[in-house]
């Protein structure tokens, strides 16, 4: 980095009369000091200065080595607030006069692959655990991205991964029993290219990440982790995901696999109501009746709610709830909570006799998810899947279809009730940590960054204050 002589705010300015507080750079020695303006247009202090080096004998002829000639080293240190630092050292390089070897020794204050000094390595390391961003470490460091991106690697690889026997790195073993696992997949690149994540859900802690989304997946986490940890995993929690199930049944047949609440209605929502709101709105436009299909736009969110929440809505409108309020830049009003959708949705199922059935089926998987014996959400599971075939319609049939196919995964539920909805929000971190990035063409690293998203060891431990004596 080029720079130049910046011009002190006051003439006068005599360096000496800086504040001496300790620098913790083992033998540097401080000689002089200057102001000066980087090319990107920041101010940084130089601190010119020598090391005291010990003295070093040849270790072919025991000769005691001399120095042989002087290279200058620059090192980016702690930025001083606004400003950056750099020291700027002689580092020497020993000659034997007797046998002619050469042999130069480490500045004992520099990181191991950069030139910085170990001090900003340690401070690039806290800001990044902390949760900041490349790019803003970066611009208060006065270090390149490419650079900061290099400690956080290495810093990510030393806490989750370790060298296998054959010398590559892996992903470290679990350092806890897990008792209940999730796995779900997620979009690592455009494209349709897909990465799938298993956690431990009392935790919350990602345990491997792995491009696709098939069985192999599965088999390589579990040779990973050895089947005697999995012995003491109790169930999975999975989506829809067929593959998924049978790769941890066919290894691990003690498993009981969990299919939640969430995956059931979001697959209900979608394929069910939605469809069949766009069908009757199509078959009354046919039919003439423009008033009635008028009334079923705009309808999607009321049907999908629960009365409850339908009602708790109402209530709100009632006391005049402000859900955005007036802008006077931009010249806007408040926005009131309207009411009136508890009304709306009653008048929907009693005009329309698929759309009673849809409200008559929420009820049942509300009821069927309550219950806390197999054999009850048997019976309701069972009654649900009758009273979708019953219709005919299509989109019914294939939701009763869906139910029978995963019944046991879904009873399962009445006796371990645990959830993928954890996996639902890791996947929304893992999401903000891609756009954070814009992208990341390094998938190790983004995996790293992932997985580091759900420990936080910064936050859960804060490191205690260090006090200099």
């Amino acid at each position: 980095m080029k720079y130049t002589p910046a011009k002190v705010r006051n003439a006068s300015a005599d360096f000496s009369n800086m504040l001496c507080i300790p620098h913790q750079l083992p033998g540097f020695i401080n000689s002089s000091t200057e102001l000066v303006r980087t090319e990107g247009g920041r101010e940084a202090f130089v601190f010119h200065g020598d090391i005291i080096w010990d003295d070093h004998w040849c270790e072919d002829c025991g000769a005691k080595m001399e120095i042989h000639q002087h290279l200058h080293t620059r090192l980016s240190h702690l930025p001083f607030g606004p400003y950056l630092t750099f020291i700027l050292v002689d580092r020497v390089q020993l000659k034997c006069d007797c046998c002619g070897k050469t042999w130069r020794p480490e500045i004992p204050f520099k990181a191991e692959h950069h030139r910085v000094t170990k001090q900003l390595e340690s401070f690039v390391e806290d800001l990044l655990e902390r949760g900041d961003t490349n790019k803003k470490v970066a611009l208060l460091t006065g270090l390149h991205q490419r650079t900061v991106k290099s400690i956080d690697k290495a810093r990510l690889q030393r806490l989750y991964t370790e060298f296998a026997p054959n010398g590559q790195r892996v992903f470290k073993k679990p350092d806890r029993q897990a008792r209940y696992l999730a796995i779900d997949e997620i979009k690592s690149h455009d494209g349709y290219k897909f990465a799938t994540h298993i956690v431990d859900l009392e935790t919350g802690h990602i345990l491997w990440f792995q491009d696709g989304k098939k069985k192999a997946v599965v088999y390589d986490f579990i040779d990973h982790v050895g089947l005697e940890w999995m012995k003491g995993v109790i169930a999975v929690a999975c989506d829809m995901n067929s593959d998924f199930e049978e790769a941890f049944l066919e290894k691990c047949p003690h498993l009981a696999i969990v299919f939640d609440h969430f995956h059931i209605v979001k697959n209900f929502n979608e394929k069910v109501i939605s469809e069949i709101r766009k069908d009757e709105q199509k078959r009354l436009e046919s039919e003439g009746d423009y008033e009635a299909a008028q009334r079923l736009k705009r309808s999607r969110y009321i049907l999908m709610s629960k009365r409850s929440t339908l009602a708790k809505r109402d209530k709100e409108a009632a006391a005049g709830k402000i859900i955005r309020k007036a802008s006077k830049l931009l010249n806007k009003d408040s926005v009131i909570r309207k009411g009136g959708r508890r009304a709306k949705y009653q008048r929907l199922i009693q005009e329309n006799e698929l759309l009673f059935t849809v409200d008559l089926v929420k009820d049942m998987l509300d009821e069927a998810y309550r219950c806390t014996t197999e054999a009850d959400m048997i019976n309701q599971i069972c009654e649900i899947i009758e009273t979708c075939w019953e219709t005919e319609n299509p989109h019914f049939v294939w939701f009763g279809n869906l139910l029978n196919s995963h019944l046991p995964g879904i009873v399962t539920h009445a006796y371990l009730p645990i959830s993928s909805g954890k996996m639902e929000g890791i996947n929304n971190k893992i999401k903000t940590v891609r756009r954070q990035a814009y992208g990341y063409e390094d998938d190790d690293y983004f995996f790293l960054k992932a997985m580091d998203s759900t420990y936080h060891p910064y936050v859960r431990n804060p490191p205690a204050p260090r006090i200099l004596h």
